[in-house]
């Protein structure tokens, strides 16, 4: 104790045991992953808080898609999402002035939290779809980190651009009816001219969700497999078509509610990031699995 009083003397302070070291966040221990681990394909935990044992990747290139953006090594997915991509490419291959999809993110090797990007995408069963036509299933590996989707939003997404074509409402069609799919999410204007247009059975539109952005690609999100225990559903969408309430953000966006001086105002905190501890406890072994 007398050294410990010279030192606070002197101004220096005594360390007597190293400071434990910060926890990595699960972002970067997932993001670091190359490969898939060597377990049986699994989904363990929700969209936003999970990770994928045993992904398969989709190849980069396939008779009717072409997986973009390379670089970000996010085409893994659960084995329902790869083939959900092949089934789905097939049908968009026989729209006009298609040859297939152009697939963004689905996830990384082992899922998990990305180093950037997505909140979800973390259990393999969520696919990012360009709405841009697929009419050029050759383009380099270069060419996929430049080139861009295109945009079909019109007055910040309460209304459809001229690009948009029948040709999306249909492959959104099938994807919607497809029994694996558990929603869609799309812009809003998007949703209201595909209530709009559909002439048919309707019950398909209520896994179509509108939701912020999603204008260069939409959202596919698959249920959890049967059987899988450990993967959380998500609720399921209300009842109904969900057209009114599309509508209903169509009105907001041409028409902002006035803010309410009445409100409480709260400091915007920023989102604590994800460690392994978040996640289900068999994350643990998909990162260790070799």
């Amino acid at each position: 104790m007398r050294l410990r009083h010279l030192f606070s003397i002197l101004g220096l302070g005594l360390a007597l045991a190293a400071p434990a070291a910060a926890e990595p966040l699960a972002k970067q221990q997932f993001g670091a992953k190359k490969t898939a681990s060597a377990q049986a394909p699994t989904p363990l935990g929700s969209y936003a808080k999970g990770c994928v044992a045993g992904a398969v990747q989709l190849p980069e290139t396939g008779p009717t898609w072409q997986a973009m953006r390379l670089s970000r090594n996010r085409n893994w997915g659960h084995p329902d999402a790869i083939d959900f991509v092949k089934d789905l490419s097939a049908f968009a291959a026989t729209q006009p002035g298609w040859r297939g999809l152009y697939i963004g993110d689905i996830s990384q090797p082992r899922g998990g939290p990305m180093l950037s990007g997505h909140r979800s995408h973390q259990i393999g069963l969520d696919i990012d779809i360009w709405m841009l036509p697929a009419s050029n299933l050759n383009l380099s590996r270069s060419k996929r980190e430049d080139i861009s989707s295109i945009s079909m939003r019109r007055a910040k997404g309460a209304f459809v651009n001229g690009d948009w074509s029948r040709a999306h409402h249909r492959i959104l069609r099938a994807a919607a009816k497809d029994p694996r799919v558990a929603r869609i999410f799309v812009f809003p204007g998007a949703k209201v001219q595909m209530c709009n247009d559909e002439k048919g059975n309707r019950k398909w539109l209520r896994k179509i969700r509108p939701w912020f952005g999603h204008h260069y690609h939409f959202h596919v999100r698959l249920a959890c497999p049967r059987g899988m225990r450990g993967c959380v559903d998500q609720d399921p969408p209300p009842r109904g078509d969900g057209c009114a309430d599309a509508q209903e953000w169509v009105n907001n966006i041409l028409n902002p509610p006035p803010p309410d001086p009445n409100a409480p105002k709260t400091p915007r905190t920023p989102r604590r990031e994800l460690v392994l501890a978040d996640l289900p406890q068999q994350c643990a072994s998909v990162l260790r699995s070799q």
